[in-house]
C-alpha cells in the first residue's frame, strides 16, 4: 500500500489519515436471529429463481413442455425468475443489513415484515401454476397480469413498507463525530430513505397513471418512477458492501469517513429528484421519464466513481489474503469489475437494442456479487462455518466471468441492431457474426448460472459444516 500511495505523491502519513476501517459489528441475540431469518428468505428466493431457470429450459424442450399447464410457460417462468432473483433477493439482503444496522426497537414489526415478504414471494412463485394470466415484461418489475400474482406483489410491497418504517424508527444516530462504521451506518440509513421514496413513487403512480391504459403501457408507467428510485437503494447497498468487503479482506481504503458520508449524501440527494419529477411533469410524459433517468445516471455516478477508485487503489496495495478472506476479495473484485463494464456499456447505448440489458445486467449483477461477498463474511458471524477453499474462492470469479461474457455477447449483438426482449426466430440473426455474438451471450449466461448455483452450494456446505462441529461438541460434552 505504501509504495502505491507514495508513487502517487501521497505520503504514508496522509495515507493513514485518509484510510479507515469500514467494518460493521454483528449484534448478537434477537437482532442476529432476525438478520439470519432475512438471509434465509434471500437464499430461498435464489433457490426458487434457480428452479424457475430450470423450468425455463424444460418449457422449451420438445415433449417435456407438454407437461406444463400453459403453452407459453417460458415467459411466465421468466417473470418469476427475474422477480425472485432481483426484487426478493435484493430486498431480503437489505433486510439483513438493516436488521444488523438498527437497534432492537420494533422487533415484532420486523418479524411481521418478514412474514409478509415471505408470503408475497410464495404467492408470486405459485402464480404460474394457478391461473397465471398474461406475462408482461415491464421494466424493473415484470408481472403476470393475474389476481394471484398481483396479490402476492402487493403483500410483498406491504412487507417492504413495514420493513422500511421499522428500519427508520430503529435507525442508529450517527452524530457529528464518526469513523468508518458511522459512514457505513449513514449509507445504510440512506438506502432505507431511498426505499421509502420508491414506495411513495409507486403509490403516486397508482393514483396518477392515466385511466384506460392496460397491459405493458400501464405497468411500464406504473413502475418507472419507483423502479428508478430503487436503483439508488441498490447502489447505496452495493457501495456499503464494497467498503465493508475491502476492509474485511484486509485492504485499507484511502477514503476518509467524512468524504464517504458526503458521497453517500450526494446519492441520497439524487433520489429526491423522484418526487420533483412527479410534481413537475405529467407521469406519462417523456420529460418525466427522462428526469428519472438523468437523476439515476448522475446522482448515483457521483458517488460510485470515487468509491470504486478508492477501493481499486486499496486492492492494488492490499496484503495477501487469509483463506477466510479470499472469497470476500474475489467477490469484491468481480463486483467492481462488472459494474465498471456495465457503466462503460451504458455510455454507448443508442436506440432500443440488447446493449440496454447488457448495461443493466452488468450493474445489477455487480450488486448481487457484492451481496454474495457480504453473505460469505456474515456466515461465521451468524454461527456458521466460514466459506473457504477453492470452490468458495472461484465461485465469484466464475459467476463474474460468465456474466462478463454474457454482456459482451449482448453488446456485440447490439452493434448489429439485435432487439431486446425477443427470443428465437424473433431475433432475426442473419450473419455468422450475429449468431456468434449471441452464442457467446448464451455460453456466458450458462457459466453464470453455474456460478450462481455454486454460491448456494458454498453456503450450504458452510451451514452443514457448522452443524457437524456443533454435533461433535455435544458428543464430546456428553462423553
Amino acid at each position: 500500500m505504501s509504495s502505491t500511495v507514495e508513487g502517487l505523491g501521497i505520503s504514508r502519513r496522509q495515507s493513514v489519515a485518509w484510510s479507515s476501517d469500514y467494518l460493521l459489528e454483528t449484534p448478537a441475540g434477537a437482532q442476529q436471529r432476525l438478520a439470519r431469518a432475512w438471509l434465509w428468505l434471500g437464499l430461498l428466493a435464489l433457490m426458487g429463481s434457480g428452479l424457475f431457470a430450470v423450468l425455463l429450459v424444460l418449457s422449451r424442450t420438445p415433449v417435456l413442455n407438454e407437461w406444463f399447464p400453459v403453452a407459453d410457460f417460458f415467459r411466465l417462468a421468466l417473470v418469476v425468475h427475474v422477480d425472485l432473483s432481483v426484487l426478493v433477493w435484493f430486498m431480503a439482503l437489505a433486510g439483513v443489513l438493516w436488521s444488523l444496522n438498527g437497534s432492537a426497537r420494533g422487533l415484532s414489526w420486523a418479524w411481521s415484515a418478514l412474514a409478509l415478504c415471505g408470503a408475497g414471494a410464495a404467492l408470486m412463485s405459485l402464480a404460474p401454476f394457478f391461473g397465471p394470466g398474461e406475462p408482461i415484461m415491464a421494466n424493473y418489475i415484470p408481472v403476470l397480469d393475474s389476481a394471484l400474482f398481483i396479490g402476492g406483489l402487493l403483500v410483498f410491497a406491504a412487507g417492504v413498507m413495514v420493513l422500511v418504517l421499522r428500519s427508520l424508527v430503529a435507525a442508529p444516530r450517527i452524530g457529528v463525530r464518526f469513523d468508518g462504521v458511522g459512514a457505513l451506518r449513514f449509507g445504510l440509513n440512506a438506502s432505507v430513505v431511498a426505499t421509502a421514496v420508491a414506495l411513495l413513487a409507486f403509490a403516486w403512480s397508482i393514483v396518477e397513471v392515466p385511466a384506460g391504459l392496460t397491459g405493458k403501457a400501464y405497468y411500464e408507467i406504473l413502475f418507472w418512477g419507483g423502479g428508478h428510485a430503487l436503483q439508488f437503494t441498490w447502489t447505496l447497498v452495493m457501495l456499503v458492501g464494497w467498503l465493508w468487503l475491502a476492509s474485511a479482506s484486509g485492504a485499507r481504503v484511502p477514503l476518509s469517513p467524512r468524504v464517504t458520508l458526503l458521497l453517500f449524501a450526494l446519492a441520497l440527494v439524487g433520489v429526491f429528484v423522484t418526487p420533483y419529477a412527479y410534481l413537475a411533469h405529467d407521469i406519462a410524459s417523456v420529460e418525466h421519464r427522462d428526469m428519472h433517468t438523468l437523476a439515476m445516471r448522475f446522482g448515483g455516478g457521483l458517488a460510485i466513481l470515487p468509491v470504486s477508485l478508492a477501493v481499486t487503489l486499496a486492492l492494488v496495495g492490499a496484503p495477501r489474503c487469509t483463506d477466510e478472506q479470499r472469497p470476500l476479495r474475489s467477490s469484491l473484485i468481480a463486483s467492481v469489475a462488472l459494474f465498471a463494464a456495465g457503466g462503460v456499456i451504458g455510455m454507448f447505448i443508442s436506440g432500443s437494442n440488447v446493449r440496454i440489458p447488457a448495461h443493466y445486467h452488468g450493474c445489477i449483477v455487480a450488486v448481487t456479487l457484492a451481496l454474495m461477498g457480504l453473505v460469505y463474511h456474515l456466515l461465521p458471524r451468524f454461527g456458521y462455518a466460514a466459506p473457504r477453499g477453492l470452490l468458495a474462492r472461484m465461485q465469484p470469479v466464475l459467476y463474474g466471468e460468465g456474466q462478463l461474457m454474457h454482456i459482451t455477447g449482448l453488446v456485440w449483438s447490439g452493434g448489429y441492431g439485435v432487439q431486446r426482449k425477443v427470443a428465437g426466430a424473433e431475433q432475426v440473426l442473419v450473419s455468422a457474426s450475429e449468431r456468434t455474438a449471441m452464442g457467446l451471450m448464451g455460453l456466458g449466461g450458462l457459466i453464470a448460472i453455474i456460478g450462481g448455483v455454486l454460491f448456494l452450494v458454498v453456503v450450504a456446505r458452510a451451514m452443514r459444516a457448522s452443524r457437524s462441529v456443533k454435533a461433535a461438541r455435544v458428543l464430546n460434552d456428553a462423553s
